[in-house]
């Protein structure tokens, strides 16, 4: 019998989640916990990490998982590392559905760095204000400059322990996508924001303030993506339920 672990935590996870329930698929849903606000799958779910690829692979065994769908967020690098080391042991299919990353478009003014200590030194004297659009678990990248810059800092949940940041370096905006272009332009004229540090998660949901940049002509620093191994891969939810459909012929 078909037994699906669905790795998830971002928007195209649930939307997944709804698909093999009313499809009637066994499946569990497995994400981190690291936000409060969540919404809630219909599916069975578990919290919290597997202790390594020993412990994903103790898992998927005791819980006989015949299929493993990666819906992670595509900065969730070690989760997803993980994920193809424990299925290339087991000899599990694995599928990373994850969603196409953005590109650079006409007017733009990127910068792409590997990862949140280039886009700290990147930083440079010449930006004074800046959107720091990358969740909480990256910040301490940015702790030595806290003299330098006045950050303003988006994240989902009020809750999430002490930031590693000095207090009066920061002013902390809680909300969650998706964010529209209008309030997004408001936001960077708001706060005077002269630099956007941004990942490039892909997607509709956190996209505007790109296009605000794009506007009002705002330098981004886009991390780019962690490189990965091989491993089939899709963009949606559909897509997803396509290649389960075709693993179970």
């Amino acid at each position: 019998m078909t037994q699906v672990l669905l790795l998830g935590g971002t928007f195209d996870a649930y939307m997944l989640s709804t698909l093999l329930h009313e499809a009637g698929v066994q499946a569990i849903y497995s994400y981190a916990g690291a936000t409060q606000t969540r919404r809630t799958p219909a599916l069975p779910v578990r919290v919290g990490g597997f202790g390594g690829v020993q412990g994903l692979v103790d898992y998927l065994s005791a819980h006989h998982i015949t299929h493993v769908i990666d819906a992670t967020h595509p900065f969730a690098a070690q989760m997803s590392a993980n994920a193809i080391a424990a299925c290339a042991q087991l000899d599990l299919p694995l599928l990373s559905m994850e969603r196409p990353a953005w590109q650079a478009q006409p007017g733009d003014q990127w910068q792409h760095v590997p990862d949140m200590a280039a886009a700290a030194k990147a930083l440079g004297p010449m930006f004074k204000r800046v959107f720091l659009a990358i969740g909480r678990k990256q910040l301490a990248a940015f702790a030595g400059l806290a003299g330098e810059h006045q950050f303003v800092l988006r994240v989902i949940d009020q809750e999430g322990g002490a930031l590693p940041l000095p207090a009066s370096s920061y002013e902390l905006i809680v909300a969650r996508g998706p964010f529209r272009l209008a309030d997004e332009l408001a936001l960077l004229g708001q706060y005077r924001i002269d630099c956007i540090v941004s990942k490039n998660a892909g997607g509709a949901d956190t996209y505007a303030k790109i296009e605000a940049a794009r506007q009002l002509g705002i330098p981004v620093i886009m991390v780019d993506r962690p490189m990965l191994a091989s491993r089939t891969q899709c963009q949606s939810p559909q897509q997803a339920m396509e290649w389960l459909r075709r693993q179970r012929c």
